[in-house]
C-alpha cells in the first residue's frame, strides 16, 4: 500500500511539474487578468521571471539557462537568438491567430518570413512632461530640441532626465540632427555626441527605473522614455490629483520604434504549452487587455475592437500611416561597430 501510495504521489507530482509554463518577460508585460483565463483554459499555471533589459536577457540565455518555454524579445535581439540557436522555429499550422497581426509588423528584418517570432506588442521612444510647466516657459515638446538645445534646456536645469541606454540616447540625438537613428557613419556620430556632451550639463540625471515617479510627483519636467512609461506617469498624477497635468507625445525628427516578440526556446520543457500560449495571446480581446492596462503598442488588428476609444487615439500607441513612416527600429550593433558606440558612450559618461 505504502509504495502504491508513494507512485501515486510522484505520478501527481510529475502531472503538475508538467503542466507549468515558463514565460521570460519584461516585468508588468502581460495583464495578470489574461494569465488567469489561459491558466483556466489550459489547465496550466503560468510561472514568469523577469529581466530589465535585452542584453541580460542574452546572456542568462546565452550562458545556458534553461527551463523557459516562451520568451519576448525587442527586434535587434532575435537575430543572436536564431544565431546561437536558442529558438525553435515556428509551427504555423498550430498558430492560427496569427492571421489577426497586422502585416507592417510581420516580416521583419530581424526574422524575414517570421520562421521563428511573432510580433506582440510595442512601444515608442519619446518625451514624457509635465505640460503645466511647459506652458508656462512657452516650450513645445514636439521637437528633440526640448532635451538638446542648450537655449530652451536653459529654462529647465536640473529637471530634465533621459534615459541610461546608448542606443537610444545616440538615436534621439541623430534624428534631431537629421540622420538615421540606426547610423554608424563616424562623422554623423561624433556630431551626435557632440549634441549630447553640450545637453548632459542641464540634465539631472541618466534614469532608465525612476522616471515615472520623478514626472509624476514633479521633481522633473521633461523624461525621454517609453511610451507605456508615460502612459503610467499621466494615469498616477491623475490618480494622485496633481495640480499639474502629465502627458507624452512623439517628435516631429523622428522617434525608436521597439517590436517586442514571441518567440519559444529550443530547449523549452512544454513547447506544446508554449503554442497555447502563443496562440491565445493572439486572439485579440486578450491582446487588448496589454494596451488597455499599461498603454503599449499593439501589432494585432483584433485586438483594435477591444482597444479603449482613447488609448486608440493616441498616435505614440496606435500610430497612423504617416507616424508610421518616422518610426524607426534599432538594428543590432555588433563588432567594431558597438565597440565604437561603447567608446562614444564612455566620454558622455565619464564627461563633467
Amino acid at each position: 500500500m505504502k509504495k502504491l501510495l508513494l507512485a501515486l504521489m510522484m505520478t501527481a507530482g510529475f502531472a503538475q511539474a508538467e503542466d507549468v509554463l515558463h514565460v521570460y518577460n519584461w516585468n508588468n508585460y502581460i495583464a495578470p487578468e489574461t494569465v488567469k483565463r489561459f491558466e483556466q483554459s489550459c489547465k496550466c499555471r503560468v510561472v514568469q521571471d523577469y529581466y530589465g533589459a535585452m542584453e541580460e536577457m542574452l546572456a542568462k540565455l546565452s550562458a545556458g539557462a534553461k527551463g523557459y518555454d516562451v520568451v519576448v524579445p525587442t527586434g535587434f535581439a532575435i537575430p543572436p537568438l536564431i544565431k546561437q540557436n536558442l529558438v525553435q522555429p515556428l509551427d504555423m499550422a498550430k498558430l492560427p491567430n496569427a492571421k489577426n497581426i497586422n502585416p507592417a509588423f510581420m516580416n521583419s528584418v530581424f526574422d524575414p518570413g517570421n520562421k521563428h517570432s511573432l510580433p506582440y506588442s510595442f512601444t515608442t521612444t519619446l518625451l514624457g512632461y509635465n505640460e503645466t510647466k511647459l506652458k508656462e516657459l512657452g516650450v513645445n515638446s514636439d521637437s528633440w530640441a526640448v532635451i538638446f538645445d542648450p537655449v530652451i534646456l536653459a529654462k529647465m536645469k536640473g529637471k530634465v532626465t533621459v534615459l541610461d541606454d546608448s542606443r537610444e540616447v545616440f538615436a534621439a540625438a541623430l534624428m534631431y540632427n537629421g540622420f538615421s537613428a540606426n547610423s554608424t557613419n563616424p562623422a554623423e556620430l561624433q556630431k551626435a555626441q557632440e549634441t549630447i556632451l553640450k545637453a548632459k550639463p542641464f540634465w539631472a540625471a541618466f534614469n532608465s527605473q525612476s522616471y515615472i515617479k520623478e514626472l509624476t510627483v514633479g521633481n522633473i519636467w521633461v523624461a525621454h522614455g517609453y511610451s507605456s512609461d508615460m502612459f503610467q506617469a499621466v494615469a498616477d498624477a491623475k490618480a494622485a490629483k496633481r495640480k499639474f497635468a502629465v502627458n507624452f507625445g512623439l517628435q516631429k525628427e523622428g522617434n525608436t520604434l521597439s517590436v517586442d516578440n514571441m518567440m519559444i526556446l529550443k530547449n523549452a520543457p512544454r513547447p506544446d504549452l508554449a503554442y497555447k500560449f502563443m496562440n491565445f495571446m493572439l486572439e485579440g480581446k486578450n491582446a487588448a487587455d496589454l494596451t488597455n492596462m499599461i498603454g503599449a503598442g499593439n501589432p494585432n488588428l483584433a485586438a483594435v475592437a477591444f482597444v479603449k476609444p482613447e488609448i486608440k487615439a493616441l498616435q505614440s500607441v496606435f500610430p497612423d500611416a504617416a507616424t508610421m513612416k518616422r518610426l524607426q527600429q534599432l538594428n543590432a550593433l555588433e563588432g567594431k561597430q558597438l565597440r565604437e558606440l561603447n567608446k562614444l558612450w564612455t566620454k558622455v559618461k565619464t564627461s563633467k
